[in-house]
């Protein structure tokens, strides 16, 4: 057991060659660098600048109102696109139907408004064609200002509006009065603050008579199914309950829809 403990003591102050004691570096390092990488440069923004100073001319303040005047009009596109094309009339009409039918949420608000939407496409089609033709295209082109394509593209329009009413001019008559203006002779005697307004008019009036007219036919199931419940005793069951399938049987034999879609296209002139 000395001999032993001697050998071990003897081993362990022997040094062992450094290839022994730790393993080469692998092949594949990478050296070591203090380097401070490079940050990724951020995406670009664009920088807009709104200065806002005194006019240094006339032809300042007159383009400045200009660009109010065109940001008030973009705002307000909406509206006058629903009020000068054929976008009331079909809307009104499609309501109608919904609520002569006795339907609540089917089919809902926002498929009717892009039933209309798209049925005003199709009817104002020329008229758009027209106004791209003769007001968006020249004025893209550079070839007519901004006054004229306004000319040219309120042609179209007017005529549109014009046709609406031809053969009813009574509304043209009541605004023109109340401006206090002369009888017109042609469509250039109105102006389109007039023709507007009486165009709207006209619309609302159309769109009833066709609503009036579809609500018939169905006012006289509703009445047929309530004298039936009556007289069966049933004065607890609501009518409108057992007439709506009623309803939706006789709109889909006569193919409602298209007859729908059908008198309201022939209703434009």
């Amino acid at each position: 057991m000395k001999y032993a403990g001697i050998l071990i003591i003897v081993l362990i102050l022997i040094p062992l060659p450094v290839s022994a004691q730790t393993d080469p570096f692998p092949d594949l390092s990478v050296p070591s660098t203090m380097e401070i990488p490079t940050p990724a440069t951020p995406p670009g923004v664009p920088f807009v600048d709104l200065t806002i100073r005194n006019p240094q001319s006339g032809q300042e303040v007159a383009f400045s109102l200009q660009l109010l005047l065109l940001i008030t009009v973009i705002s307000l596109a909406p509206s006058i696109i629903i009020l000068v094309t054929s976008f009331l009339r079909i809307s009104i009409v499609l309501d109608f139907i919904k609520r002569a039918l006795s339907l609540q949420q089917v089919p809902p608000g926002q498929v009717l408004m892009g039933i209309a939407l798209f049925l005003t496409v199709f009817v104002m089609w020329p008229t758009f064609q027209t106004i791209y033709t003769n007001a968006f295209k020249p004025l893209a082109d550079g070839e007519i200002s901004v006054e004229t394509a306004y000319r040219e593209a309120e042609g179209p329009l007017r005529i549109f509006m014009y046709r609406q009413m031809q053969g009813h001019p009574e509304n043209i008559r009541l605004f023109m009065s109340m401006r206090g203006l002369d009888r017109p002779e042609t469509l250039a005697d109105v102006p389109t603050y007039v023709l507007i307004p009486a165009f709207i008019l006209n619309e609302l009036t159309v769109a009833f008579k066709i609503g009036i007219l579809l609500f018939v036919p169905f006012i006289v199931i509703d009445m047929v199914v309530a004298s039936a419940l009556m007289s069966m005793g049933m004065i607890m069951l609501p009518p409108v309950m057992i007439s709506m399938p009623f309803k939706l049987i006789l709109f889909i034999l006569v193919d409602g829809w298209s007859l729908l879609t059908g008198q309201i296209m022939r209703s434009f002139v």
